[in-house]
């Protein structure tokens, strides 16, 4: 195939930005058609079930997802109604809030689809240390030409803000 007869490589480009965008919606529907959670709800059940005691304080749960304490509150607002966390005082210290993994909670997680991030992260450590750099340098190179460089994000693969339910249509 001639240049002249090929996607444009600016086509190319927006075509695998719109791949990524239609896989994490694709996961999106497919994580809330098994077990009703979004990725970022996933992801606080995934950091819980991690520790060894299947509890994290909100403030924990928002350094590691990359979030703010206020985005955590209301996730696990959404995950207590769900009865897949409870809350409860700590025994020694009753200022401080624990969050703890149900049975519920642990058999959503065990139920839910692959994390799509998961999936990324497999693939990314299995890159040489170089092609990780490069990627990385790619990936914010295009966030600044869509002059997203100043968005937060963490690193939760979803397409709506992390601590809000998005409207169904």
């Amino acid at each position: 195939m001639t240049r002249d007869s090929a996607i444009p490589r600016s086509d190319a480009a927006l075509i695998a930005l719109r791949r990524i965008l239609r896989a994490t919606e694709q996961y999106e529907r497919d994580l809330a058609q098994a077990v009703g959670l979004t990725p970022a709800k996933l992801r606080v059940l995934q950091i819980l079930a991690a520790r060894d005691d299947r509890t994290a304080t909100p403030t924990l749960l928002a350094a590691q997802m990359g979030v703010s304490q206020a985005t955590v509150t209301a996730l696990v607002d959404q995950l207590d109604k769900l009865g897949l966390t409870q809350r409860q005082r700590s025994s020694t210290d009753r200022r401080q809030l624990h969050v703890i993994l149900t049975d519920s909670g642990a058999t959503a997680l065990a139920e839910a689809p692959d994390a799509l991030q998961q999936h990324f992260v497999t693939g990314f450590h299995a890159l040489q240390d170089w092609e990780q750099a490069m990627l990385v340098a790619a990936l914010e190179r295009v966030a600044a030409m869509l002059n997203a460089q100043g968005i937060d994000a963490s690193p939760v693969l979803t397409l709506g803000e992390i601590g809000r339910p998005r409207p169904r249509p």
